[in-house]
Order: structure tokens, then sequence, then C-alpha cells
């Protein structure tokens, strides 16, 4: 085989690995953001205040971050593609326990139980992106694996939101539970065995490894770069939905549209802004992008109620450069780690970006309140928390920029 043909091989196998890992965030993270435009109805049937939807949030991101930190003790001693595959099975089953909860208190049993499948599933995904493409294409890889936020929200959140107006919210989890079983099997069948990059130790070995890992300045970088930004975007995430129905006078069979809408606009700012970070570095990309975040996320923590249009196009910049942070801030965060300890780094990362989301749920809770009339308050002081997120992570990417000498 000539050294063009290998090339175009090597490239359509990557191609498939990125598809699949892909599809699988796609699959959890539906999971995980169908909880939000699903609030004004969990609210209402459970009959539950605002700080106890922010419990059933955070119940999720919470579980993950435990099992995450635990889970990176070992997390570099198996097989990946079998600790994918172990993951995924129990996310599903935890799934579908959430399809057939019948009160408050055993939906958020499961999803603690998803949330902890869940969590570990995200790290293997990115684990395998970073240790299956060379850095140099890793940019785009990473923009098309974090694009799964979007693919969920143009046609996961929309179909789902269908399926539970039309037969209850339950439907919804049996959806994503079907969904996730046809990925399970692509998974199964085309990804590749990624053989442990560790050599097995003791739990007293690893636990050493462990906190020497803990203990490294720039790791700890890494992962307070990530713990920012989720904290600032899951302020507001969760109670997006409700806001827009309860202040701004969207009706909830137009909620679709908003996730339907940003979706689409996010996979396309989604792909650019991974090739950007491949063709002029991924510090340059995330301080414009994070810098940009500011405007939208003002805009739509202190929209007064108007027109369709206005919410829709208010929410589709929230979601497309907010979220798009993520993708250069987890490209400069990959090129920190030794490949022998990703797994493990992976896991830390992951655990870290999960406790802040869930601690950014409930502060958010404990802020945002209710009017006589049912709107919300506080939601725009989460917005400025929010904003000062951005500019700090900014000075923080500088810093892990200039140490390794990224563009």
């Amino acid at each position: 085989m000539s050294d063009v043909a290998e090339e175009k091989e090597v490239l359509r196998r990557e191609r498939w690995y990125v598809v699949i890992l892909a599809a699988i965030q796609v699959v959890h993270i539906l999971d995980f953001v169908i909880m939000m435009p699903l609030g004004p109805v969990f609210m209402r049937e459970f009959d539950i205040s605002p700080v106890q939807f922010s419990t059933l949030v955070a119940a999720y991101t919470f579980s993950a971050g435990i099992v995450g930190f635990l889970g990176a003790l070992y997390a570099d001693h198996f097989d990946r593609k079998k600790f994918l595959l172990f993951n995924f099975s129990g996310f599903i089953i935890a799934t579908f326990l959430c399809a057939i909860a019948p009160t408050f208190s055993t939906l958020l049993l499961a999803r603690i139980i998803a949330g902890a499948f869940g969590g570990m599933l995200n790290a293997n995904v990115l684990s395998m992106v970073s240790d299956l493409i060379p850095f140099q294409r890793r940019g785009n890889a990473m923009g098309a694996v974090m694009s799964a936020f979007s693919i969920s929200s143009i046609l996961g959140i929309p179909t789902g939101l269908f399926i539970a107006n039309r037969l209850g919210w339950h439907s919804a989890f049996y959806f994503i539970c079907l969904v996730g079983l046809v990925f399970w099997v692509l998974a199964f069948l085309r990804l590749p065995s990624v053989k442990a990059r560790a050599v097995p130790k003791s739990f007293r070995e690893n636990l050493s490894n462990f906190t020497s890992i803990l203990g490294q300045w720039d790791y700890l970088q890494s992962f307070s770069l990530t713990s920012l930004l989720g904290f600032g975007i899951f302020m507001i995430i969760p109670f997006l939905a409700t806001y827009m129905v309860r202040n701004v006078g969207v009706v909830e069979s137009d909620l679709p549209l908003i996730y339907l809408i940003g979706g689409l606009g996010t996979i396309m700012s989604a792909r650019l802004i991974g090739k950007l970070c491949d063709r002029i570095g991924s510090f340059r990309v995330f301080k414009w992008v994070a810098f940009l975040s500011i405007f939208p996320i003002f805009a739509i923590t202190n929209l007064p109620p108007v027109q369709l249009w206005l919410a829709l196009l208010a929410s589709s910049l929230f979601t497309m450069i907010g979220s798009g942070r993520f993708i250069p801030a987890m490209t400069l965060v990959s090129a920190v780690v030794k490949p022998q300890e990703r797994g493990t780094f992976m896991s830390l990362e992951n655990a870290a970006r999960q406790f802040s989301s869930g601690a950014a749920s409930q502060v958010a809770g404990l802020i945002i309140g209710s009017t006589a009339a049912g709107s919300l308050t506080g939601f725009d002081v989460v917005g400025g928390i929010c904003i000062l997120t951005s500019l700090v992570a900014i000075y923080i990417a500088f810093r892990i920029k200039t140490k390794f000498n990224l563009r």
C-alpha cells in the first residue's frame, strides 16, 4: 500500500472512531440534558421547588464526580474498549430505572445510579479520543465529539419532548435506552481495543500514583480550567427552560425549538471552532470564544418577555458560544497529560467538572427564587457569576499555554 493510500485508510478509520465515540456522547449527554426542558413538568407533577429540582439535576453530577474520582485509581488498568462497554451497559440499565421510576424519590435514586456510570463513560470517551487521534488532528476530533451536546439538542431533545408530551415523561427515558442499545452494538463492532497503559499495581501503589497525579500543579490548573467553565454554565442551564417559560413567555410546546435551533447552530460552530484550534491554536480560539461568551450570557440571564424569535436568537447564541468554549479548553488540557496517566487524568478531570457542575446547580437553586406569580428571580445574579468564571478561565488557559508553549 502506498503512503498516500495508507494515510487515507488511517483517516477513514479515525473518522469512524470519532463518529462512534460522538454517538456514545450523544446518548449519555441526552440522558442528562433531557432533565432541563422537563423541569417545568417535574416541578408540576411532583410538586417540587426550584431547590428540589436542582437537587434532582445535581444528583447525577455529584454521583458522576464521586465515582469518577474513585474510578481514577484504576482507569489506566483496563482495556479502554472493554471499560467503555461495561460503563455503557450500566448506564443503559440505570436509564431504564429512570423510565420506570414512579416517584420523586425513586427518580432521584435512579439519577444517582445513571450519574455513576455516565460520569465514567464520559471520561472513557475523551480518553479514547486522545489515544486514537494524534494531537495535530485532535482539535477537530474533540470538536466533533463535543458537538454531541448539539446533536442531542437537535435530534434527541425535540424527539424526547415530543414523545414525553404525547406519552408522558417516562417514555423519554425509554427512548434513550433504545438509542443507547443501538450505539452499544456499533461500539462493540467497530471500536478497536486500546490496551491498558499502566502496569497492574497494588492498591497502595495505585493510591500513591493517584496522589502523585493530584499533586502536580499543571494537572490541577487543567482541572480548574474545565471546572470553572462547568460551574458557570451549569448555574444557568438547569433553569433555562423554566426561565423561558415563566419569565420570557415561551410556551412549553415551543421549548423543543430552543434546543433544535440552538443545536443546529452549535453543530456548525463546534466544527468551525475545532478546525480553528488545529489551524491557529487552541489558546487563541479559547481566548476569543470565552470573551465573546460574555454577551449572550448576559443577554439570556436578563431577557424580559419578548417575541419567540428573539428568545430563540438569544438562547441559540448562548448555546453556540457558551458550549464552544469547552472545545479549545479540552484540547489544551489534553496536551498537558502524559499518555500513561491519561485515563486517570481524564477520570479526575471529569470528576472535578461533574462536582463543579453539581455544586453550580445547587448554588443556583439557592440563589434563584420565584415570585407569587411563578416568575424566577435571581437569574441575572447567576449570569454575572458565569461571566466572572469566563474571565478567570482565560487567565488559567493563558498560564497553561505559556507553560507548555502552545498556540
